[in-house]
């Protein structure tokens, strides 16, 4: 495994919070991610719950933003949280903010000039697991993901298509149905090529409703304030699979809340307790 570059580490909640950089194999091209290890994490290994953030997002944005540390401290569980897209000079790039730079879509690129680089789904499914595996404080054995928006379809999909890796799962606000809505047919146009049938993968909606479900409860929490929830988020759909197929899921619809982190800070405790749960259970 490639050494890890301390970027920085900040005593937090009686753990700490630290970033980190190195080189990615999946990516070509040097990546960061955030780690949060509570105190239980001096005693040993600890669960660990992986966060994928939305468009624009970086590795700093939930550790800064979501509030989960002082409930992750409570409950003892590792946060981490890689980029949401390789970055550098060498790296495709597009003026859009919603692809390209900080928009990777959890996916792995086929169309050039993104496959090189835009690797996101091995990234975080394969070689992030291997580097905090090797260099943390980790149970193998109970791993959750959740994530928001952009982060919340990743959360989604990684989680269904692979249930032996995860033992929990969450999203808030997430683009349930991408294969119908404009980011994700810009993305998947883009990243996956033309043929429709590659994005379907790639789709929640679409991989419940193929039979590929989720050991375990899924939560979702949506804003009906939010101003992306008619245009880009189909909860419906999804709920509609998953009420179709059995999958367990439990999506609370909140008024007046919007998109933000400040809707995600309200609901988080709800969120680590409900990986918590699903966590301190697995491996026993």
């Amino acid at each position: 495994m490639p050494s890890l570059e301390t970027i920085e580490e900040h005593r937090c909640f009686d753990g700490a919070v630290g970033f980190y950089r190195h080189p990615s194999e999946a990516c070509s091209c040097e990546m960061s991610f955030s780690v949060f290890l509570p105190p239980q994490a001096e005693d040993g290994p600890v669960p660990v719950l992986y966060y994928l953030a939305g468009l624009t997002c970086t590795e700093e944005t939930f550790q800064t933003k979501g509030g989960a540390q002082r409930y992750a401290a409570e409950y003892g569980l590792m946060l981490v949280a890689p980029d949401t897209s390789p970055r550098g000079e060498t790296i495709p790039d597009e003026e859009d903010w919603d692809f390209g730079t900080g928009a990777g879509f959890y996916v792995d690129a086929t169309e050039e000039p993104w496959a090189t680089n835009y690797n996101m789904y091995t990234y975080v499914t394969q070689e992030l697991r291997g580097l905090i595996r090797d260099n943390f404080p980790a149970r193998t054995d109970a791993q959750g993901i959740f994530g928001h928006s952009m982060g919340g379809h990743g959360a989604l999909t990684l989680a269904l298509k692979n249930p032996s890796l995860y033992q929990s799962v969450s999203a808030f606000a997430p683009i349930c149905h991408p294969v119908e809505v404009p980011w994700g047919r810009k993305a998947f146009g883009r990243y996956l090529g033309e043929d429709e049938e590659r994005w379907r993968e790639h789709d929640a909606t679409e991989l419940v409703q193929a039979g590929r479900t989720f050991d375990g409860t899924i939560l979702i929490d949506q804003g009906l304030e939010d101003q992306f929830l008619a245009e880009q988020l189909s909860p419906q759909a999804f709920e509609a699979a998953c009420r179709e197929s059995g999958q367990p899921l439990k999506l609370r619809r909140h008024p007046g809340y919007d998109h933000s982190y400040y809707f995600i800070a309200t609901f988080m405790e709800d969120h680590i307790r409900h990986h918590a749960r699903a966590l301190s259970d697995a491996g026993g």
